[in-house]
């Protein structure tokens, strides 16, 4: 149902909406969201496709909204305001507290799925950069270590008189480890249905029972074994070595 119009983002210039250039994610504990976990982000690098592992997907979901009569800006600035709660259970959005600003981190906790129709209980604690954010989208950079390496953008628009959601991905595993669970533990079909259900929910956020269209492209079907030094990184594995020493810290505090 249509709620009491937004006022739409006001980025300035072009030129604003971009982050600016980094070597590596700096981030302050005052600015870690209460809830989130500042693990596997700070002191990376960002990285692209072209710094990743596995196979190169062009991943695009899109969802029409018929009879929703708010702006493409005025639909991004709720997507954007509520975006946590677009998310599925197993994955915990915890955007930046100054909003989605370019520069910024999104802080991340996922749970992947241990293998195909298996619940998801592998936890994964990182993060995104805000690369770039206007008034009718924004996109996202991975770092080292994440399940993927490259982007999603996030963005609203008008076609033929109707309002369209739209996600378009482009990455590929980032490393061995991942590039095993995106074919053979259901991680594939996981990142397809999270969009999907992210959509569907964004869809019903405005009274409209949304049929996401996919659209699926292997960009690069090779796998760049010159980056599967990236296993080092891995934020899945170090995610794991560092909810198993939380029992360790706790001991080693107490006799402190």
């Amino acid at each position: 149902m249509n709620t009491p119009s937004p006022q739409p983002d006001n980025p300035g210039s072009r030129e604003q909406a971009w982050a600016e250039p980094v070597s590596k994610l700096k981030v302050k504990v005052s600015e870690v969201p209460g809830g989130a976990t500042n693990l596997n982000v700070d002191g990376r690098q960002v990285v692209g496709p072209l710094q990743g592992f596995g196979q190169m997907w062009r991943k695009t979901y899109r969802v029409r909204l018929p009879g929703v009569t708010f702006s493409p800006a005025e639909v991004m600035k709720i997507w954007k305001a509520e975006f946590p709660k677009f998310q599925p259970p197993a994955s915990r959005f915890h955007p930046p507290m100054a909003g989605v600003q370019p520069g910024t981190v999104m802080f991340i906790d996922l749970d992947l799925p241990a293998g195909p129709g298996l619940p998801s209980f592998i936890p994964v604690a990182s993060g995104v950069m805000i690369l770039y954010s206007d008034d009718e989208s924004f996109s996202v950079m991975t770092p080292e270590g994440f399940p993927v390496s490259g982007w999603n953008t996030f963005s609203v628009y008008e076609d033929d008189g109707c309002v369209v959601a739209q996600i378009q991905s482009m990455d590929r595993a980032t490393d061995p480890i991942y590039e095993f669970g995106t074919i053979f533990m259901g991680g594939a079909r996981r990142q397809e249905e999270n969009w999907i259900y992210v959509l569907t929910a964004l869809a019903d956020r405005f009274g409209v029972k949304g049929q996401v269209q996919t659209h699926i492209v292997c960009v690069d079907p090779r796998r760049q074994w010159s980056q599967a030094k990236n296993i080092w990184q891995n934020a899945g594995v170090r995610t794991i070595f560092y909810k198993l020493g939380a029992p360790l810290r706790w001991v080693r505090n107490l006799l402190k």
